[in-house]
């Protein structure tokens, strides 16, 4: 779809904000509200009908204290998810979720719903909901882009007395017709930063003032926007001021991409002694080596890599979804064994045979290991 063509009018957005939670004033998060209304805010003038814009707040000071909004409660965002968005027609579905969320066990973002409390964490899953919204309940709108505020914090690091609920909605045939882009304001693990004395969500005021000066209408560039805003976040973990890290994942039909963090600058080479834990240059270079092969991007064909390795190694073996980490956990899992690097390089050459690949990876593992060789 290009952004030039797309009719306003063609534009749908389920628009959520919340603040207030029924597990108590130690759940309230002031900013959510003012964020989702400044969205609201940049949709109208970018010529969407109020009509095709689905409010869904709890506002802090009280359900009475924004006009012209619905509950952002469990059942009726779920029936929103359900019911109501397959019923409208439409090219461009904007989905944006401002509020708590936390990353469970199963690596799924968990966003809680005004009436979550501490015994019943009643939630929408976020993975779930894409799903959902990509399969054939929802056959038009083959264009989706997603915006969540909510921290990736995990789940364990909470201590709930009480597991996560379900929060999965029921999902259709799949298709592949959709463009879903999701930009989270943290990377896993992390938290989303909230200006309490602003009242906002830092990644929601930093992303509302880059989308406003972005062309395009009610239909941007979302990489565009994304490459604009993590320029933003880069330069305050620059500052020190903030430490997330904004990421994007691109569903498209057949493609998968996730883009993943920054790396992190490498250590002076005379920071420390040598050691297994020591971050030199060569080990953000085979890192680097191993993410350009597109099979290390693709979850299932990592998993088919990981398979040619030894099943004793394996099963010790950290796994994340996002690439960058779950390589940096393989490498980390092999070099315990003098010959562990070599045969992760065998098992990617094996299945991707490209020689120019196979020699720069060649090239960082003999950095990588003399770098980290035992002193005599």
């Amino acid at each position: 779809m290009s952004a030039g063509t797309v009719d306003p009018a063609r534009v749908v957005a389920l628009v959520v904000g919340v603040e207030r939670y029924a597990a108590g004033p130690r759940w309230t998060l002031p900013g959510p509200v003012r964020d989702a209304l400044r969205f609201r805010d940049w949709l109208r003038s970018a010529g969407v009908p109020d009509a095709n814009i689905l409010l869904h707040l709890a506002p802090a000071q009280g359900p009475d204290a924004v006009a012209g909004h619905r509950d952002a409660d469990h059942e009726t965002l779920r029936r929103v998810m359900v019911h109501e968005l397959p019923a409208r027609q439409g090219d461009l579905l904007w989905i944006w979720w401002g509020g708590h969320g936390v990353l469970d066990r199963d690596e799924h973002l968990r966003l809680y719903c005004a009436d979550a409390t501490d015994a019943d964490r009643r939630n929408i899953d976020l993975e779930s909901a894409r799903r959902r919204l990509s399969s054939d309940v929802l056959p038009g709108f083959t264009e989706q882009n997603w915006v969540v505020d909510a921290c990736q914090t995990f789940e364990e690091r909470h201590r709930p007395a009480v597991t996560i609920p379900d929060g999965s909605l029921p999902v259709g045939q799949r298709l592949r017709l959709h463009r879903q882009s999701v930009l989270l304001a943290a990377d896993r693990g992390q938290r989303a930063a909230n200006d309490p004395v602003g009242g906002q969500g830092v990644f929601s005021d930093i992303l509302l003032r880059e989308l406003a000066a972005l062309p395009g209408g009610p239909a941007p560039d979302l990489e565009a926007l994304f490459a604009a805003v993590r320029g933003r976040f880069d330069r305050l973990r620059a500052e020190g001021s903030h430490t997330q890290v904004p990421t994007l994942h691109l569903y498209r039909p057949g493609h998968t991409e996730h883009l993943p963090a920054p790396p992190a600058p490498p250590a002076p080479r005379n920071a420390g002694g040598p050691g297994p834990d020591r971050a030199g240059g060569g080990l953000a270079r085979v890192v680097d080596a191993l993410l350009a092969y597109p099979l290390m991007r693709d979850r299932d064909e990592r998993q088919t890599m990981v398979a040619e390795l030894d099943p004793v190694l394996v099963a010790r073996m950290p796994r994340h979804a996002v690439p960058r980490t779950d390589v940096l956990g393989i490498l980390r899992t092999l070099r315990r064994r003098p010959e562990g690097p070599w045969d992760l390089y065998r098992a990617v050459t094996l299945l991707d045979d490209d020689p120019d690949r196979a020699a720069e990876l060649e090239e960082a593992l003999k950095e990588f290991l003399a770098e980290n060789r035992p002193a005599p």
